[in-house]
């Protein structure tokens, strides 16, 4: 960069907001710093964007839509911005690394994630040409259009600074929308080295549109102003709450997806070495701070035991550190609240009676130190401790157990939040009948994986509402207009 920080990029060439075409750079403006988690070392100085430029965003964005261009056309814009996301995986994956902290080979995974949902936006796309009824109801021709639903404002989170993005904005350029991006605070970096790959695409000005900075004011002008229709946001269930109440006066449609409180079922006769390995991938992903991640383990009673010692003795073989290090499996968590909120879940549980089988609390690290959280299995969890009842969104593996199939049920549905669940048995007919039961949005069997592009992803309950993904995602940035004609 070229402000004289250590860490350097090609694509950071130029560090700020990006409104109506042109870079929003420092100057004499405020800044906000930017962090490696792993070191504290200061990564970029990030030019403080508030509601005046958030509001030039929404109008250079209204102004756009009149440049949009053909279904053709955006579905090149589409392919491209898939293709230049794949040919520049490393530098993005090093850029996510760096203000993130995830190892490399997941920053990797993410970008060519996100790329997917570009390549799969383009195809999908053909599913908004104009359809005609084949009935003729009162002797007219009835075509059913797709329109653009107008200006949208995409609210992001830290975790996945690229893929969340992706999900959102391939969509809504496929639509033929305006966009107006907001990404978190603590990893804007990865949003702008994007940003920099937009402008060899060729999209019309204005169109897509980068605002960073004050949280509470970019998102009061997007729950506000007229001119936005639709508001996708991902993180939290109270934050997801505020943005609902601020937009409602205004009838804009949302997309939440908020928080999770993912229960993994494991029944007596699952396969526990195969089951260790999914739990392991699913849950310590990111450093276990994902919304899909597995946060409470429900093992039948008779292998809970098992399970425990199993998961213990895998976790201790993962290499913790600095995810620029080779051979790092888990990285750091994003910052020292993320940190305390993980202890914390842990003291608590013990203190209710769970017992540590895998891991140890540690002394809290400083800044410099970097946030590493080593990962811990605890069993004998109580129901009520906090780990099962909130988010911890750190790399704990709590255990609590069941004795039949209407209890696991029942403990994994009694909490507000219902995005994912996973259920591993060799009974296939079962596996059914828990997936039927079970009220969450994505619901895996003998499989820990999360989203993919071709399929819709969402939640129930207060973990929102709305899809990304397949179709249905695409449809969330349309508005269906019919057309009678003689």
């Amino acid at each position: 960069m070229n402000d004289g920080s250590p860490f350097s990029s090609p694509l950071l060439d130029q560090v700020g907001g990006f409104v109506d075409g042109a870079w929003i750079l420092a100057e004499v403006r405020p800044c906000f710093v930017v962090t490696d988690p792993a070191n504290g070392e200061v990564l970029a100085y990030v030019p403080e964007l508030g509601a005046a430029e958030a509001r030039a965003a929404v109008e250079a964005a209204r102004a756009a839509l009149s440049r949009v261009g053909s279904l053709a056309e955006r579905r090149g814009w589409l392919t491209r911005i898939a293709e230049l996301l794949t040919e520049h995986a490393d530098e993005l994956a090093m850029i996510i690394t760096r203000e993130n902290g995830k190892p490399l080979g997941e920053a990797r995974g993410e970008v060519l994630y996100a790329a997917g949902f570009y390549a799969h936006a383009a195809t999908s796309a053909e599913h908004l040409v104009p359809r005609v009824l084949d009935e003729r109801p009162r002797g007219l021709t009835w075509t059913v259009h797709h329109r653009p639903a107008g200006v949208v404002g995409l609210i992001t989170p830290w975790n996945f600074p690229l893929a969340m993005l992706a999900k959102k904005l391939s969509a809504a350029l496929a639509a033929g929308c305006a966009a107006v991006v907001k990404p978190a605070e603590v990893t804007p970096l990865t949003c702008v080295a994007f940003f920099r790959l937009l402008e060899r695409v060729g999209l019309p000005r204005g169109l897509v549109n980068l605002v960073a900075g004050d949280a509470q004011a970019i998102g009061e002008v997007l729950c506000s102003h007229p001119a936005v229709r639709v508001l996708s946001f991902t993180g939290s269930t109270a934050v997801g709450r505020k943005l609902a109440a601020q937009a409602a006066p205004h009838l804009k449609r949302l997309s939440l997806e908020l928080g999770g409180n993912a229960p993994c079922l494991v029944f007596e006769d699952a396969d526990l070495d195969a089951t260790v390995e999914a739990l392991v991938a699913n849950k310590l992903r990111a450093a276990g701070q994902t919304c899909v991640c597995t946060n409470r383990v429900l093992a039948h009673a008779s292998i809970a035991d098992a399970l425990a010692t199993k998961l213990a003795s895998r976790v201790a073989a993962l290499v913790v550190g600095p995810g620029t290090e080779p051979n790092v499996d888990v990285g750091p968590l994003i910052d020292g609240r993320g940190w305390d909120k993980v202890h914390d879940h842990v003291e608590d549980a013990v203190e209710r009676g769970a017992s540590v089988v895998g891991g140890a609390l540690a002394d809290r690290p400083t800044e410099t130190d970097g946030w590493f959280f080593r990962p811990m299995v605890l069993s004998g969890v109580p129901l009520d401790a906090r780990c099962m009842q909130a988010e911890t969104f750190g790399p704990l593996l709590p255990i609590a157990t069941f004795t039949t199939e209407d209890e696991a049920m029942a403990i994994a549905n009694d909490v507000d939040a219902g995005l994912a669940a996973y259920v591993f048995t060799a009974d296939g007919a079962r596996a059914e009948r828990v997936a039927r039961g079970l009220r969450f949005g994505h619901v895996g069997l003998g499989t820990a994986t999360g989203p993919t592009p071709e399929a819709p992803f969402g939640g129930m309950g207060a973990s929102g509402y709305g899809r990304e993904g397949g179709l249905e995602g695409l449809m969330e940035y349309v508005e269906i207009q019919t057309v009678p004609s003689s």
